[in-house]
């Protein structure tokens, strides 16, 4: 259920820096580009154009527009804006792009939004990284900057918006419930630099604020630690049903039994008893922050 890590089985040495690359386990968004691709090739074979005249009026590569007209590429917002525009599509071609918006972000990603778009609770305990609905964008960007293999510039653009995205249960109506356990060390890793790690530390006072959102830090030097198992994050939705995912319990895989969600509920409350309480938690992000 976490998208920490999404993007890491990537293809490598085939990225074009003017577009996506199609997730090949999302066969619903292939099914969109292809029939984008198919638009945009009948509106440039209707312009008289070949691809190479048809790449060079548009300022992109002839292979580009053989890769997006086949749907092997998601196309930039701006490459369907020229591609309207040098086709006299009238707005039609431009239009594509709402319907590309959701697929370029992983599909894992856009799976996991649409759980926390239906939630009404929210239980998330990290203990090796800051939650991703708390970072700040420079946080995300130096923390993919971070991993192996490399990404490209285009790739950490597409993962960043996406995750950038999910902010949006922060602002639903009625507000859900939103509880977060993060590990000391994650708060003084200073990821990005110190001044990165300042602003991070900022904005997590900021959204410990909202009335919907508790934030709270499990200090390093507990002696009984129940969240050596591994992250921990339940969803609950308004019909009583919740799925629950945990690194240390039933192989890692998302759960919805109620059992099973008893044993995840079971370990959240004790990580969280033996967590600094919420008020207490402010103070030491405060007090960090001032060290950073």
């Amino acid at each position: 259920m976490s998208v920490d890590a999404v993007g890491r089985g990537r293809e490598d040495g085939g990225a074009d820096d003017h577009g996506w690359d199609v997730d090949p386990d999302d066969e619903s968004g292939a099914a969109m580009v292809a029939a984008v691709g198919r638009q945009i090739k009948a509106w440039r074979e209707a312009a008289g154009m070949r691809a190479a005249e048809f790449g060079a009026a548009i300022g992109y590569g002839e292979d580009l527009v053989y890769k997006v007209e086949g749907g092997r590429r998601i196309p930039r917002p701006e490459f369907l804006d020229r591609s309207d525009e040098v086709t006299g599509a009238g707005g039609k071609l431009s239009m594509l792009k709402r319907e590309l918006a959701e697929v370029r972000y992983p599909k894992k990603v856009r799976e996991l939004a649409k759980l926390e778009a239906r939630a009404v609770e929210l239980e998330a305990y990290h203990h090796h990284n800051i939650n991703g609905l708390l970072q700040t964008e420079e946080h995300m960007r130096a923390l993919f900057a971070s991993w192996l293999p490399a990404y490209t510039q285009d790739e950490m653009d597409r993962m960043v918006a996406a995750r950038l995205a999910r902010r949006s249960i922060f602002d639903r109506t009625p507000l859900p419930s939103l509880s977060f356990v993060q590990e000391e060390v994650t708060l003084r890793r200073p990821v990005g630099g110190t001044m990165v790690l300042h602003r991070q530390l900022e904005h997590l006072l900021e959204v410990a604020q909202l009335p919907n959102v508790t934030i709270q830090v499990l200090p390093t030097n507990r002696e009984e630690h129940p969240g050596t198992g591994g992250l921990i994050e339940v969803l609950r939705f308004p019909d009583g049903s919740a799925l629950g995912r945990s690194e240390g319990a039933f192989s890692g895989r998302p759960v919805s039994d109620l059992k099973q969600l008893r044993i995840l509920g079971l370990r959240y409350g004790m990580i969280r008893a033996h967590a600094l309480t919420p008020r207490e938690s402010v103070a030491f992000i405060e007090q960090l922050r001032g060290e950073a």
